[in-house]
């Protein structure tokens, strides 16, 4: 709680922390702003959290960005003859989804001077670091709404969001379904 303590509003009588929503706001829009100037296939998006895989895979499949799910590779950013379902990445900047279940792609980036963007909740450390995005990064709705936020900005922001595609881009795309299913290749469902 320590290092998030710019992002909380107020604590509940219960000990709970809430989060300030205009931070978030701010965050995510800035966030996109900085990863929209970047060629979005040169960013990676990581999640170790099974609630965060459909969101990355979603904000991948519609930004163009990389998806990296499930169990971090060690060696993916840091080791040129890795091979295998994950190869070898030199990424421009990393998008993760906790800094704590994430802290493989984390060191690693960190490790190679690559930019970090990280969701975080009030239990993360965030020295580590460089854009911090405070929410719940826990919750299979949280992530779908940060993530479709992301995604809606990124295009707004590359001039990509027109009136048709905004209506279709809808946040229940990016809700992890109950039963984990792969993301669908084609375009026709945003």
């Amino acid at each position: 709680m320590k290092s998030m303590h710019w992002a909380i509003y107020r604590t509940r009588s219960d000990g709970l922390y809430v989060l300030d929503v205009h931070k978030t706001d701010e965050r995510i829009r800035i966030a996109a702003k900085f990863l929209a100037r970047l060629k979005l296939s040169r960013v990676v998006a990581c999640s170790v959290r099974a609630y965060g895989i459909y969101p990355v895979e979603m904000f991948a499949k519609i930004t163009g960005a990389t998806a990296i799910t499930g169990r971090f590779i060690p060696g993916i950013f840091t080791n040129p003859t890795i091979k295998g379902r994950y190869r070898y990445l030199e990424p421009d900047a990393v998008l993760i989804t906790d800094p704590h279940f994430d802290k493989q792609a984390l060191k690693e980036a960190q490790r190679v001077g690559t930019p970090v963007v990280s969701l975080v909740d009030t239990d993360n450390v965030v020295s580590s670091v460089d854009l911090a995005i405070p929410c719940n990064n826990k919750g299979r709705n949280s992530l779908a709404m940060v993530f479709w936020l992301l995604t809606k900005e990124i295009l707004r922001e590359n001039g990509e969001l027109t009136p048709e595609r905004d209506a279709k881009l809808r946040v229940e795309l990016f809700r992890a379904p109950r039963g984990r299913r792969l993301v669908q290749q084609d375009d026709s469902d945003y």
